[in-house]
C-alpha cells in the first residue's frame, strides 16, 4: 500500500510551481506593526493563531531526511521557529500549528523538539505510518507530546484504499476518543471518498487543508466547491482557508478567493473555518505574510468582527489548542 507521505513528495513541486503573486504590505489585526517587538510575548486574547506552518532546520545529521529526499529537495534551506517569528510576531500571531514536513517522513522529531522548546506556542500535526501494528499506541504517545492531529495525503487513489485500511480505521476511531483530528491534504476528486469516512466516523474531527486545493489550477470550479460545501453536514468537519499564494489568480491581495470563502462561511459557519498561512511558502517573494492576514482581516467585508476572530483564532484554538 502506498505510504502516507509518498503523495506529497510528488505534488509539493507541482503546488509550488503554480504559485505567483505581487507584493502586498504587511498588516496587523489589533495594532500597528511598527510598534510590535517580534521577540516579545503577545497576549493570547489579542492574538491570531496560524493553523498551518512547516518548519525545518538547515540540512544536517541531527535531523536526517527521509530516504527518498536529498538536500537539493530542501527549499528553502531552512525555516526555523526564529525565522517564522520574524514574519508572524509583527502580525500579532502568537500561536502556531506545526505540520510535519514530508522531508522527514514518519520521523516527527524536529517538530516535537520545537513544541517542547516553545511551550504553549506550538501544537502539532504529525505524520505516522498507519500500516504499523501499534497505531493506537503511537497516537496516544504523540498526544502527550502536543500532537493534536495527523496529516493524511488524500489523493483519490489513497482515499479509495483507506476505505478498507485497518490502520486508517484505527486512526479515525482512536482520534474520536482522544480528540485528535484527521487533517486531509486533499484533491477535489477525493472529497467523495472523504465523505464516506466522515459518514462512518461522525465523531472524528476532520480538517480539510487549503480549501481541498480547489482553484490550484487557476479557476474555482463550482462543482468542486459544491462538493466541499456538502461536507458541512458533518458537524466535525472543518476547513482551512489557507495557501492563498497557490490558488486562484495567485496574486495579492487574493480578492478573487473571497467568493469561495463566503460560500464556505455560509455552509460551515465561521466557527468551522480557520485561517492559516502555509508558511514558508506564503512568504516566498513576492508573497508576504501580511497579505495573507489582510484578506480575512480587511477585505472580507461579509464577516463581522466576531466571525473574523473565530476564523483567525477561535476555531484553531478549539481544534488544536483547546484540549
Amino acid at each position: 500500500m502506498k505510504k502516507n507521505h509518498d503523495y506529497l513528495s510528488i505534488t509539493r513541486r507541482h503546488w509550488l510551481a503554480l504559485a505567483s503573486a505581487v507584493v502586498a504590505r504587511p498588516a496587523n489585526l489589533f495594532g500597528n506593526p511598527s510598534t510590535v517587538d517580534p521577540a516579545a510575548p503577545v497576549p493570547a486574547s489579542d492574538s491570531i493563531i496560524d493553523a498551518h506552518v512547516h518548519v525545518w532546520p538547515k540540512f544536517g545529521t541531527l535531523y536526517p531526511l527521509a530516504s527518498e529526499f536529498s538536500e537539493k529537495d530542501v527549499v528553502p534551506a531552512s525555516f526555523t521557529p526564529d525565522e517564522l517569528f520574524s514574519h508572524c510576531r509583527p502580525l500579532q500571531v502568537a500561536r502556531i500549528v506545526l505540520i510535519q514536513m514530508n522531508f522527514f517522513g514518519f520521523d516527527n522529531t524536529y517538530m516535537l523538539d520545537c513544541i517542547e522548546k516553545f511551550p504553549g506556542i506550538f501544537s502539532g500535526v504529525a505524520v505516522i505510518d498507519h500500516d504499523k501494528s501499534d497505531v493506537k499506541g503511537t497516537m496516544t504517545d504523540l498526544r502527550k507530546r502536543g500532537v493534536r492531529g495527523y496529516r493524511l495525503y488524500a489523493n483519490r487513489a489513497n482515499v479509495m484504499q483507506w476505505q478498507t485500511s485497518k490502520g486508517i480505521h484505527t486512526m479515525f476511531e482512536h482520534g474520536a476518543e482522544t480528540g485528535q483530528a484527521m487533517c486531509m491534504l486533499s484533491d477535489p476528486d477525493a472529497i467523495p471518498g472523504i465523505e464516506k469516512l466522515c459518514e462512518r466516523y461522525p465523531k472524528t474531527t476532520v480538517v480539510i487543508d487549503h480549501f481541498s486545493r480547489i482553484g490550484m489550477r487557476g479557476t474555482v470550479q463550482e462543482d468542486e466547491l459544491n462538493a466541499l460545501c456538502r461536507l458541512a453536514k458533518y458537524s466535525k468537519v472543518y476547513v482551512k482557508t489557507s495557501a492563498f499564494y497557490a490558488l486562484g489568480a495567485k496574486k495579492a491581495p487574493y480578492a478573487d478567493l473571497l467568493p469561495m470563502i463566503r460560500r464556505l462561511k455560509d455552509a460551515y459557519g465561521a466557527e468551522r473555518l480557520m485561517w492559516a498561512s502555509d508558511c514558508p511558502y506564503q512568504v516566498d517573494a513576492p508573497h508576504t505574510y501580511g497579505a495573507s492576514v489582510e484578506l480575512l482581516r480587511d477585505r472580507a467585508d461579509f464577516l463581522n468582527m466576531n466571525e473574523k476572530k473565530l476564523i483567525l483564532s477561535g476555531t484553531a484554538e478549539k481544534v488544536f489548542f483547546g484540549q
